[in-house]
């Protein structure tokens, strides 16, 4: 049986319509005081995204960026996107006044250490991915954030993503049925200058991109039973460095396979989440911008039996309604979807997917 609970369900209709977290700062139920929200970290590929989404959003206020780095900080203030920033240390923003939440986005390696000091602090965090290599340090922090009622948003980037929200939609509802195949490529080429700078993580391509729609193959199946990694370096540069990387998760009445190589050309737009259940399919490609294909046995809703092409509407900024769902979280007007159990479990697998240890 497909582990995609009700409260799931319930949590992907309330996201997918997003009616209750949309911009809540400029609404007449409104004017709520902006949420105050530092960065602390530059490093991370997703940093700059996430501070253009935090300083355009209606529901955060900016109070200062943190980056002890002087090379980074320096790159950072020639950047439009950090403009007009107010330069902090991070003892400085932890204690700013009113302070409730922080975004990490450092370099991977500092990511759950930093987190784990915010929470500490008293701040819900977002708290970019994947959690680490270690799965105790994740834990530890994952435990203290809980024991002091604060949220770890993850920044796994589909979540949100219409297509999957549709994807999410259809299961709670039934109308795909039991899920016993999830098929998934998550890849790009990547430059050898990129190459270099993830060197250092023995997790490879699985453990930088692969972790985004493992996120989503855990939502829907849950914890798996086995997982098996199959990792190759197949880079001319012959560094070593695992680029060519498959994944099989194995559960009871469903297997999934993951996919996530480096050396792809345009890999990016071949990117693609298939799930394969006894009522019908949904294939999402490419995943951004979101294009989905639907086979049903049995008309449903708005969808009529058969295969059809399923359109959405033009998205916003990529992470626009990860942070409108975060302000909802923090002022109380909804729980979390993504409890820190998933979160645990995603990182186990995503451990297991690289061949790393999880003890």
């Amino acid at each position: 049986m497909s582990m995609f609970t009700r409260r799931r369900f319930v949590g992907a209709v309330a996201m997918t319509g997003l009616g209750v977290v949309r911009g809540r700062g400029d609404e007449a139920n409104g004017k709520a005081a902006k949420i105050r929200i530092g960065q602390i970290g530059t490093a991370h590929a997703h940093a700059a995204g996430k501070m253009e989404t935090l300083r355009k959003s209606g529901d955060f206020e900016v109070v200062g960026v943190v980056e002890p780095d002087p090379e980074r900080r320096a790159a950072a203030e020639k950047s439009t996107t950090y403009a007009g920033a107010k330069w902090m240390t991070e003892e400085e923003l932890l204690n700013a006044p009113g302070l409730q939440a922080v975004a990490v986005e450092t370099a991977v390696k500092d990511l759950v250490p930093t987190g784990t000091r915010c929470v500490a602090a008293g701040k819900h965090i977002h708290l970019d991915k994947p959690g680490g290599e270690s799965l105790p340090a994740f834990k530890a922090l994952l435990d203290d954030a809980t024991r002091r009622k604060l949220t770890v948003q993850m920044g796994y980037m589909f979540r949100y993503n219409p297509a999957f929200q549709l994807c999410f939609r259809l299961l709670g509802e039934g109308a795909l049925g039991e899920v016993f195949s999830i098929d998934t490529t998550m890849s790009k080429l990547l430059g050898a200058g990129e190459r270099k700078g993830l060197l250092p993580y023995p997790g490879g391509s699985m453990f930088e991109l692969g972790c985004h729609v493992i996120d989503a193959v855990v939502t829907i199946l849950g914890r798996p039973g086995k997982v098996t990694p199959h990792r190759r370096s197949v880079s001319a540069l012959a560094d070593g460095w695992s680029d060519n990387d498959l994944a099989v998760f194995d559960y009871a009445r469903a297997t999934a396979t993951v996919r996530s190589t480096m050396v792809e050309v345009e890999g990016g737009a071949r990117r693609n989440f298939i799930v394969c259940g006894t009522k019908g399919t949904l294939a999402i490609q490419p995943l951004e911008p979101a294009a989905a294909r639907l086979a049903l046995d049995a008309a449903h809703g708005e969808f009529k039996k058969g295969y059809q092409d399923v359109a959405f509407p033009k998205a916003g900024g990529r992470y626009d309604r990860d942070f409108a769902d975060l302000a909802a979280v923090i002022r109380g007007e909804k729980a979390f979807e993504f409890a820190p159990g998933h979160d645990l479990a995603v990182e186990e697998a995503l451990l297991l997917a690289c061949g790393l240890p999880i003890g």
